[in-house]
């Protein structure tokens, strides 16, 4: 990585405070930012993470989609770590911390909304940010858009049952807008945008050569990303810093467990680097988007289920920055191939 990106968590946490800053000093613009919204979806963060997402997909080689077929294994544990495993550990977690570790702290109706709003994270991958993350560990464009592009078929259709099921209810108002929306925006338009791209510049070496340019503004549109979040949910973080701290930890113990679980599966299958370190980045990230919009249209916008998901926002950035270092120091354990 270049110095610029070698100090990305450093930028990052200055990003954060930029953020607080700009919810406590200018709440106008914040709100303005909060407004531009399209079924639960801003706008804002919307096109910047369009920004992140298609230096990626200018990478992407569909010449190259048929040959995923004759590597399945890293598709094998990206799938299972994320409908088998995931959400019933975020289920577990979530109950192990609310229902007992932190029972002293947290009234049972507040721990019940909590519960509710990891399990509505746990059951909801990444769609957008993972291409990031992808592109920070040198992972490969094309496998990881069949990895994005299969979770999201499946998302379509066990997202509601899985969240019904752990959340013991027999029906669950899925906002169907905000998925299919956010899957248009965050895979669809930049991959035809890659795509029109890679066919007018022509050559493999003209690519890399355009891919070298654009990449930065990649790794500014997250730093942009995360000042605007924190901007948009400084007045609940700077309101209720307990309380956050709590929802973060079962969070936090259920990504890095999860990130070990399918980096460590990929290990042992013997799965390269460029394929392993995407698979476990996208169980390990989420769709905070859908989270968000579900938790809004089931519990209420302040809701103890609304707020849960928002941290999860919070807490995913510097998880996932610490989990792209440990990915690239471990590099030369896995094969190259």
């Amino acid at each position: 990585m270049g110095t610029f990106e070698r100090y990305l968590s450093l930028w990052v946490a200055l990003a954060m405070l930029v953020g607080l800053g700009i919810g406590v000093m200018a709440p106008g613009l914040v709100q303005a930012i909060a407004a531009a919204e399209v079924a639960s979806i801003n706008l804002v963060v919307a096109v910047l993470i369009w920004a992140m997402v298609y230096p990626m997909m200018v990478g992407v080689d569909f010449g190259a989609i048929s040959g995923v077929a004759r590597q399945p294994k890293g598709l094998i544990v990206t799938l299972a770590v994320n409908w088998l495993i995931k959400p019933f550990t975020m289920a577990l977690m979530a109950v192990l911390f609310f229902d007992y570790v932190f029972a002293p702290w947290i009234a049972p109706e507040d721990a019940a909304q909590y519960t509710a709003g990891l399990i509505l994270l746990g059951a909801a991958p990444c769609t957008a940010m993972v291409f990031v993350w992808s592109q920070l560990t040198r992972g490969d464009a094309t496998y990881t858009l069949v990895q994005v592009s299969v979770n999201d078929i499946i998302m379509v259709f066990a997202f509601a049952p899985i969240v019904a099921f752990l959340l013991g209810v027999t029906e669950i108002s899925v906002p169907w807008e905000t998925l299919v929306l956010a899957t248009v925006l965050y895979v669809v338009l930049p991959l035809i945008a890659g795509l029109l791209t890679r066919r007018a510049l022509g050559s493999q070496q003209a690519v890399e050569r355009f891919t070298a340019r654009v990449k930065p503004w990649s790794v500014v549109g997250l730093i942009a990303t995360v000042a605007i979040l924190f901007g948009l949910h400084g007045e609940v973080i700077l309101a209720r810093p307990l309380v956050i701290v709590l929802i973060a930890v079962p969070i936090l113990v259920q990504s890095y467990g999860i990130f070990a679980l399918a980096y460590g599966a990929a290990y042992a299958l013997k799965v390269p680097h460029r394929i392993a370190a995407p698979c476990a980045m996208i169980g390990t990230s989420n769709f905070f988007e859908l989270a968000v919009a579900v938790a809004i249209s089931l519990f209420g916008l302040n809701s103890g289920a609304a707020l849960a998901t928002v941290v999860g926002v919070l807490v995913e950035v510097p998880v996932m920055l610490s989990l792209v270092a440990f990915a690239n120091r471990t590099r030369a354990r896995f094969p190259a191939a």
